[in-house]
């Protein structure tokens, strides 16, 4: 286990994460967070204020304009960024660009792809996605319907309809998944990464969702949209691989930026309980507010280490597929716990918009859902025993 590593796991304030912190509070989400959420709007602005720092390159190889940054040193800015920042969309975004569509372009991209996207990717000027889900198929993504079919110069044509795509509706550059042998199951998926701005590709409006409204989210649509040979992702037929490895990688650190901002909730629910006071005593004198309270930080205390085992098993080349599930539904059910505990340690200040606390907890939905749902987290768990 590297110095660092165990630094990360022992100390929770660790300097990385907290510059990180400290910068996110001074420099992002200063305006009325409240409206902006309720209207859905994303933070452009800070999105470009967060690559000048390098955040949306931390894990590029500094020859494609990242950072090169290790994993430990990644998710610890990652986990003070939503510590810091108070808007849960602008991170999750951030954070999905980079363990999705990032991950797979340097992994599994040639040299042209890695200097064509990465560099616009890391400076804030592009915005990318990963497009796997479809309307009718989310938990089972080898039931694609969307297609790839080789035309008469050796080009393919894509089409299909790719749903709930996050920064799908401001995309500029897309990974999708198409099949190119229906009759070969997962055989058959390959992956493309493809301009969005290429004739037949139409970027759908953003949609409205529960939480995380200020990230963009919508529907790419492929209509007979021509793509070259040279704009494949790994060879034809390696899409599966390409999906798998990507996903584990998404599932594991995804909830970096979220394990930062349980953290900032919890700092913020003990301060209330300390200050706030019923029958002339702060309530967080009261057993049923402390042990909510007592709760929380097991929650996180739980997630925090989950995460960073994930990230020593990637850095140290070994399998992280059970962590990754274990990260991913552990964090995503402890943040809606956690959430709904600090709106009720915050009573009717808890439940209106104006203080900012249930928005944490309509964050914390969407969790359950993307990268898989907590009922596949739990079938790969089980899977991986031996059972089912």
């Amino acid at each position: 286990m590297s110095d660092l590593a165990i630094e990360a796991l022992l100390d929770d304030k660790h300097p990385l994460k907290v510059e990180t912190a400290e910068w996110a509070r001074a420099e992002l989400s200063k305006g009325d967070r409240v409206s902006t959420d309720r209207d859905s709007v994303f933070a452009a602005d800070d999105w470009k204020r967060c690559a000048a720092r390098g955040l949306q390159g931390l894990l590029v190889a500094e020859e494609f304009g990242g950072q090169g940054r290790d994993i430990i040193s990644a998710l610890l800015i990652l986990e003070g960024l939503g510590l810091g920042c108070r808007d849960n969309g602008l991170t999750f975004a951030i954070g999905s660009q980079i363990v999705s569509t990032q991950h797979a372009i340097e992994e599994f991209g040639t040299a042209e792809q890695k200097q064509r996207w990465l560099p616009g990717l890391c400076d804030g000027s592009l915005y990318g996605s990963f497009a796997i889900t479809e309307p009718d198929s989310g938990s089972d993504p080898f039931g694609l319907s969307a297609r790839a079919e080789r035309t008469g110069d050796g080009s393919y044509r894509l089409s299909g309809r790719k749903s709930y795509i996050t920064l799908g509706s401001v995309s500029d550059v897309v990974v999708i998944f198409a099949s190119t042998d229906p009759d070969a199951g997962r055989w058959g998926l390959s992956a493309f990464v493809v301009a969005t701005d290429t004739p037949g590709v139409e970027l759908q409006p953003n949609r409205e969702k529960m939480g995380l409204r200020t990230t963009p989210f919508g529907d790419i649509v492929f209509d007979g949209a021509v793509v070259e040979d040279a704009e494949r992702l790994g060879p034809e037929g390696a899409g599966a691989a390409i999906f798998g490895a990507t996903l584990d990688a998404e599932r594991a650190f995804v909830f970096a930026t979220h394990i930062g901002a349980m953290e900032r909730q919890l700092d913020e629910t003990v301060a209330y309980a300390r200050t706030r006071t019923q029958s002339g005593r702060p309530i967080g004198g009261y057993q049923a507010v402390s042990h909510r309270i007592a709760e929380m930080q097991l929650r996180h205390e739980t997630s925090r280490l989950l995460l960073y085992k994930a990230g020593l098993l990637v850095a140290n080349g070994r399998p992280s597929t059970m962590a990754a599930a274990l990260v991913k539904l552990a964090a995503s059910e402890a943040a809606v716990a956690s959430a709904l505990d600090a709106t009720l340690v915050h009573g009717a200040k808890g439940y209106v918009s104006e203080f900012e606390v249930e928005r944490e907890l309509r964050d914390a939905v969407g969790g359950l859902v993307y990268s898989g749902t907590s009922d596949i987290q739990r079938n790969i768990i089980a899977g991986l025993l031996g059972l089912g």
